[in-house]
């Protein structure tokens, strides 16, 4: 491969994503955008845990990147965060892929 998709930015929340650490990942959304990101994938394979506010965060954070005429997807997520997104029907509101590797493939 050539050169880097400058167009693509990988966000890697760590740990728990609740209340607390929301707004961190809103600023890294919020500076992906401002770098001319077009395409987000949010890798979740070193979050531990969601509750429901940084589910909320997620939403409304895709919400703003679809705004914004881009697109975001979720890879490596952990049964925990697959069951809480299978119970509030996320798993229709977000593409979801199994890893990293597996969304670029189908790129």
């Amino acid at each position: 491969m050539i050169g880097m998709d400058t167009t693509l930015q990988v966000l890697t929340p760590v740990g728990i994503l609740d209340g607390t650490t929301a707004e961190e990942l809103r600023v890294q959304v919020d500076r992906a955008l401002a770098a001319g990101a077009k395409t987000l994938l949010m890798d979740l394979k070193e979050t531990t845990f969601v509750d429901s506010s940084g589910l909320g965060t997620l939403v409304s954070v895709l919400k703003k990147v679809r705004s914004q005429d881009c697109e975001m997807y979720v890879c490596s997520i952990n049964p925990q965060v697959r069951m809480l997104f299978e119970l509030t029907s996320m798993d229709q509101v977000f593409e979801i892929f199994p890893d990293k590797a597996a969304f670029e493939s189908s790129r």
